[in-house]
């Protein structure tokens, strides 16, 4: 709350360096934390369960609206200073109506240093476009997040939802949480450009301090939010290596699980969710029916199109299907289990949770999703004589953060791993620790 309160602060004191706050208006501040990927991860576009928990880390949003219809944004407070932004809502506009996503998304895409502002200024055109909110006013907008840029503990989510659910009170616009969470997805997959999930706004929305979301993606239904047991220890590192949901391989892998359900549903007749298939049916009679890797030419030749509609089958790309396809069903599995397992709550089964950590770590590389840093950490953790029990990377994979279970007391052995694994690589090993509210627990404060 300190933060928060010396944000407040900020504000009261009518803003930052670029954006100036009027007095004769109010000023709603919203706050939204990053997550850690416990267990699911890249599955969840797949339709499995995914285990989430929201970090202490945040992001700080004030907006307030202003008679001209421009969005004046400015980003303080973080690991580093983003530029500045200025867009007139007109840009948004065509003719008097919504601009069509890609003329946004291509907009934004001109600048890579301004790109940031894309997940706020965003969830303007999506109200737009999916609500059909008029803007007769603009916005100066204030930003600062702690929660660090391409660590795989949903940076664009915290950001999205923040900026969202202050849009919304500033302007009177009553959202429901699922409606904020799928809102602010359409913000990231068509005006950011990046093909991500659903798991990562639901969590950062309605995540709850010191519990897993249980989420089955299909598209996206909260089965319960789970106690952390309190002997139970849940740690992240940051291994420094910065990944994107919007980067080449990720989207590549994405695509590869679209095209080995296609592949399925013409040879089997399977269809709906990867996550749905039994883990023991497809390794004992699916498995052989998919090729371990197919280009993009002849899957198009053979098979058509996926059923996917955040990634394109390119021509020229081979993609590993096998490994690709198996990660969902084998993950929703696992998943499953690390449920069971926290609602039983017994000390005594973090060395099994701590397998699944392992096994899904090495379903990240099979796709081709691991890092040589992230490696580096799980092999430090396994290496360890403390009782921690298991490591995997979390969330989109290649690069960003390790997410580390072990008993309560290992806290000093966790942050010995992220020191060693500081010197040995050069970079700075962040430890993540403690949970926080969600967007909707927390609440709009209005100054």
């Amino acid at each position: 709350m300190k933060r928060f309160e010396a944000f407040c602060d900020v504000v009261r004191g009518q803003g930052g360096r670029f954006v100036q706050f009027d007095e004769g208006r109010d000023v709603h501040v919203a706050r939204a934390p990053g997550r850690l990927d416990l267990c699911g991860g890249i599955a969840d576009y797949s339709g499995s369960l995914v285990l989430e928990m929201p970090i202490a880390e945040s992001t700080l949003v004030a907006v307030q609206r202003r008679p001209e219809r421009v969005l004046t944004i400015e980003s303080f407070g973080g690991e580093t200073r983003a530029p500045d932004f200025e867009l007139p809502i007109d840009a948004f506009e065509v003719d008097g109506a919504p601009a069509v996503y890609p003329v946004a998304a291509a907009m934004f895409a001109q600048d890579p240093s301004r790109h940031w502002a894309a997940y706020v200024a965003g969830a303007f055109l999506v109200l737009m476009h999916e609500r059909g909110v008029t803007f007769d006013e603009g916005a100066r907008i204030l930003v600062s997040s702690n929660v660090p840029e391409g660590a795989g503990v949903s940076s664009s989510a915290a950001l999205e939802v923040a900026s969202m659910t202050a849009v919304a009170a500033d302007y009177g616009i009553e959202l429901s949480e699922d409606e904020t969470a799928r809102l602010c997805q359409r913000v990231e997959n068509v005006v950011a450009g990046a093909p991500c999930g659903l798991m990562d706004q639901v969590t950062v929305t309605s995540g709850r301090a010191g519990h897993a979301v249980a989420l089955v993606c299909q598209p996206a239904d909260i089965e319960a939010h789970l106690p952390i047991p309190e002997t139970f220890g849940i740690w992240g590192i940051d291994s420094g290596v910065r990944h994107s949901v919007a980067g080449h391989t990720y989207s590549k892998v994405r695509c590869a699980a679209f095209m080995g359900r296609r592949i399925l549903e013409v040879r089997t007749g399977v269809n709906g969710y990867l996550a749905n298939i039994d883990a023991q049916e497809f390794q004992d009679a699916l498995t052989s029916q998919l090729p371990e890797f197919v280009d993009g030419e002849q899957f198009a030749t053979e098979f058509g199109s996926t059923a996917d509609d955040a990634t394109l089958v390119e021509p020229n790309e081979t993609y590993p299907v096998r490994a690709a396809t198996a990660f969902p069903i084998l993950e929703n599995a696992r998943a499953r289990r690390f449920a069971t397992l926290l609602r039983q709550g017994d000390p005594s089964s973090l060395p099994e949770i701590g397998a699944l950590l392992e096994e899904s770590h090495a379903g990240y590389s099979e796709c081709g999703l691991g890092a040589s840093g992230t490696d580096l950490l799980a092999e430090f953790v396994r290496e360890s004589d403390a009782p921690l029990h298991g490591a995997r990377v979390s969330g989109g994979g290649s690069g960003g953060t390790v997410v580390i279970v072990g008993d309560p007391d290992a806290a000093s052995a966790v942050d010995a791993i992220a020191a060693r694994y500081a010197e040995q690589t050069g970079h700075e090993a962040r430890v993540f620790a403690g949970s926080s509210a969600g967007a909707r627990e927390f609440g709009v404060r209005a100054l």
